[in-house]
């Protein structure tokens, strides 16, 4: 395990214990197989209950509806080892987790609770987020999909796209302007008339991934599907927060793995009569990769600390997600470049994660929106409005 500056020290019990868990879970159940169903484009759908047992999917949800109530930290590492594996891996729990259950968990009634969280948590049931539109992705206020109110329902209208999860999900979270024009969150659940889910196909990132589009053409929402409280564009908002927290722990994990492989093949490959590891243009690949690393682990830390504190601002989580991600293209990239033509083959993982962390970078806002909303907690002034 790559620990540098012994992170290890600053961790509980319970945190090396869950990381430790997670980690062989990926080494005995992600690894061996994600290589091929990302070349077959296929979404190892078994690995959601898997998820399950473990706990992994409401890791920090209260044990009341099924979850394992374990802190931030413990979600981080989570995500790291999970992304250690594949991206698309850590995308389908993060959405489950942070983007589907914990806006039911915070906007939803008691009601909503019991009935879609512990099947969540469980695996048995299957969520997604339905936010970003066709013609509205960075700038999620400009929203279409609305819902008017009939005598005991809601009819709702629009267009979600670039969904993780949707061609399979069970429920969708989606975000759409209620009769009055705010935004709203509803809980649309598969198999209600006008709601499809068609599959985006011919992506050549996180193809172990599922993603689709959400449509509905007069879908009627029962009223005790509206989240009462998540009212006003922050309630998503504050969704995606928790999703970034848990990228900027994700990408170090997918970091990590391509470092470990570049390390061992530098060792072993051997050029003008020695390991390529023993060149010095190769050690300062290593030594740049092992550096930046560290810094995200620590960024990382640092911010569970405050999440658990609930002292984490947007722009701190913003900062941790374009850093992080940033820095694991760079080291996907650095590590290619040592393993010369091997690293785009399937017998090593780089380029898979390389090609994943390109939609890594521009998902739960865009590595320039990330630059932005920094810029407007420094000056104070909104650059993108």
């Amino acid at each position: 395990m790559t620990d540098f500056y012994s992170i290890d020290d600053l961790l509980s019990e319970e945190n090396r214990l869950i990381r430790q868990t997670v980690a062989e879970f990926t080494a005995k159940e992600i690894k061996p197989i994600i290589e091929s169903f990302a070349q077959k484009a296929e979404f190892p759908q078994h690995l959601i209950r898997r998820f399950g047992d473990l706990g992994l999917l409401g890791i920090t949800m209260p044990v009341e509806y099924g979850g394992t109530q374990a802190d931030y930290i413990s979600y981080g590492l989570v995500c790291q080892e999970i992304e250690r594996g594949d991206s698309g891996m850590r995308s389908t729990l993060s959405v489950q987790h942070s983007l589907v259950m914990w806006p039911i968990l915070h906007f939803g009634t008691s009601e909503q609770k019991n009935k879609f969280l512990p099947g969540l948590a469980s695996g048995d049931l299957l969520g997604c987020f339905g936010l970003t539109e066709p013609d509205h992705g960075s700038n999620p206020a400009g929203m279409t999909t609305h819902f008017i109110e009939k005598e005991d329902y809601y009819v709702l209208n629009g267009a979600k796209t670039w969904i993780s999860n949707a061609p399979l999900a069970d429920l969708a979270v989606v975000w759409a302007r209620n009769p009055n024009g705010r935004i709203q969150g509803l809980i649309v659940e598969r198999g209600m008339e006008g709601f499809t889910t068609p599959e985006i196909k011919g992506k050549w990132s996180l193809r172990a991934s599922a993603t689709g589009e959400l449509i509905f053409a007069d879908v009627r929402i029962p009223k005790e599907n509206l989240l009462p409280e998540g009212l006003g564009l922050s309630a998503p908002l504050k969704c995606l927060d928790q999703a970034r927290y848990g990228i900027a722990w994700g990408a170090i994990g997918a970091a990590i793995d391509c470092y470990e492989t570049a390390v061992q093949y530098a060792s072993e490959r051997i050029q003008f009569g020695k390991p390529i590891a023993g060149f010095q243009l190769t050690q300062k690949k290593l030594a740049e990769m092992l550096t930046e690393i560290t810094k995200a682990q620590l960024v990382a830390w640092r911010l569970g600390v405050l999440m658990n504190e609930k002292r984490a601002t947007t722009a701190q989580i913003s900062l941790a997600k374009r850093n992080n991600v940033a820095m694991a293209l760079q080291v996907a990239r650095e590590s290619r470049q040592i393993l010369g033509g091997m690293g785009i083959t399937g017998e090593f993982p780089i380029m898979r994660h390389l090609m994943n962390l390109e939609s890594v970078v521009t998902y739960e806002g865009t590595h320039d929106i990330h630059l932005l909303i920094l810029g407007a907690e420094i000056t104070g002034i909104q650059a993108f409005k």
